[in-house]
């Protein structure tokens, strides 16, 4: 059976078998690092898009009108000379549906003294979102 195979085709088959040996590390690092540099050609993109979005919120709160209103909303805020009601129970507005609110606590024991329902209604763990 050896003898059909020649010398120069097992010198052959040898220098490939080299060959692969020593290009095989190389290419696998270069795949993996074309990987991990088009990873992090993704994370670039998206702290770019952040950074854009930071810096045009940054933009609007250099405006004063924008302030003015962020803290009238927000912080309930008036200016002097204006009066501010607030109607308990009433349905929120719109525009207050647009900020994050804060979840409420919706099984606070009755009867307690009131600084024991502060801190149940912080502490409570069933909570509506």
């Amino acid at each position: 059976m050896f003898k059909s195979i020649s010398g120069r085709s097992l010198a052959f088959a040898t220098v490939l078998l080299v060959l692969a040996i020593t290009l095989a590390p190389p290419t696998q690092r270069y795949f993996a690092q074309s990987a991990q540099i088009n990873s992090y050609k993704v994370q670039i993109d998206s702290a770019n898009q952040t950074l854009k979005a930071a810096q045009q919120e940054l933009l609007q709160w250099n405006d004063p009108k924008y302030v003015a209103s962020q803290a009238r909303v927000r912080l309930h805020y008036i200016f002097p000379g204006e009066r501010q009601y607030v109607v308990a129970g009433a349905a929120t507005t719109t525009s207050m549906q647009s900020t994050p609110a804060a979840p409420v606590a919706n099984q606070i024991p009755a009867g307690l003294p009131w600084y024991q329902e502060v801190i149940a209604s912080i502490t409570s763990t069933n909570v509506t979102p």
